[in-house]
């Protein structure tokens, strides 16, 4: 029987070649099939009005959204029954029916309140494309769900895009005149949650006041960074 012959290094070269056109190739049609298909992009805290304009943008341009939220009922109701939650409303949910609302733990297990948070994880961050972290306030609650988000995205869906959504220094002390250097390093640290630990991050700044533009801002980010 003939000994087996050695490929020569140009024969290596092509192969090479061919392998690397091949991922290329594979590559763009995956991005071709989510550009088609859309994106799946999960918005945390997505219940104010930032939630409401970015995800109202998003389905607009073919896109699924779903929205983590303390209770999924309460944000969906004809009208809004407590200001101490988020609040999207039936109409608006009529009107944009690629936005769904997910209860979520939010990080603090003392501040349950929807009613079927369990599992969240699995059947919506693990799909997910991209997660924006719209989570308000600045108490330690802020910390605890962006900590929640990065370390169950890390469990099932380590290479989604994290984008987290903060309001810019010298804004904050425009909106917030109290603890003003405790609540700019709490944002930090948030940030850094983000950045020291996803591979797929961007930690963005924002202006309240330019809400429509500044969701067009955070759009964009998205589509080029998933494209």
């Amino acid at each position: 029987m003939p000994a087996a012959r050695r490929p020569t290094s140009s024969q290596l070269d092509l192969f090479c070649v061919t392998m690397n056109s091949f991922t290329r190739i594979t590559a763009l049609l995956l991005t071709s099939l989510n550009a088609t298909n859309g994106f799946h992009i999960v918005l945390a805290g997505g219940t104010g009005n930032v939630g409401r304009e970015l995800s109202s943008k998003l389905v607009e341009d073919g896109h699924d959204v779903t929205i983590l939220c303390r209770n999924a009922f309460l944000a969906g109701a004809p009208s809004r029954v407590s200001s101490d939650f988020g609040w999207l409303g039936k109409s608006f949910l009529e009107k944009y029916p690629g936005v769904k609302l997910r209860d979520w733990d939010g990080g603090d297990l003392l501040d349950i309140v929807g009613q079927d948070w369990i599992g969240w994880q699995d059947d919506t961050l693990s799909k997910a494309d991209c997660v924006v972290n719209l989570c308000g306030g600045f108490t330690q609650q802020r910390e605890m769900a962006t900590e929640r988000l990065v370390r169950e995205s890390l469990r099932c869906n380590p290479t989604a895009l994290q984008i987290t959504v903060a309001p810019k220094d010298d804004e904050l002390r425009m909106i917030s005149n109290v603890a003003v250097e405790s609540k700019m390093k709490r944002l930090k640290l948030c940030e850094d949650l983000v950045s020291q630990n996803c591979v797929n991050y961007e930690n963005m700044r924002l202006q309240a006041n330019r809400l429509e533009e500044e969701c067009d801002n955070i759009k964009q980010v998205i589509y080029a960074r998933l494209s």
